[in-house]
């Protein structure tokens, strides 16, 4: 995750706006829209770690759970063909599109489960 920024087990996206000449950003995986920006990586950092931490109050304040919840479905939209060359691969190799589906994710993210 190079292009982006971690702190608290929190998540923000790293952008920069030629025409606004600054950096910019956003909280990730979370319900609700927190944006920051900075004139320099070093400010944008300052203003990621200031808008996690004023979050938190904020969702404290309100009773609110901060961090996005996964509960491990998610629906994925293919075209037709590609649908079927995946259902097809899967049973040749004796698995279910669900495996095989997961079985490309860990591939793709380098990970073992």
């Amino acid at each position: 995750m190079d292009n982006m920024l971690e702190y608290k087990g929190f998540y923000g996206s790293v952008e920069y706006s030629l025409g606004d000449e600054c950096f910019f950003g956003k909280i990730i995986d979370i319900s609700d829209l927190v944006l920051y920006e900075g004139e320099s990586v070093l400010e944008l950092k300052k203003y990621f770690c200031e808008a996690v931490d004023d979050y938190i109050i904020d969702c404290e304040r309100l009773g609110k759970v901060p961090l996005k919840k996964y509960e491990g479905k998610f629906t994925v939209e293919l075209p037709p063909e590609l649908h079927k060359e995946a259902a097809l691969i899967a049973s040749r190799k004796g698995l279910s599109l669900n495996d095989f589906v997961k079985k490309a994710i860990i591939g793709e993210l380098r990970i073992s489960l």
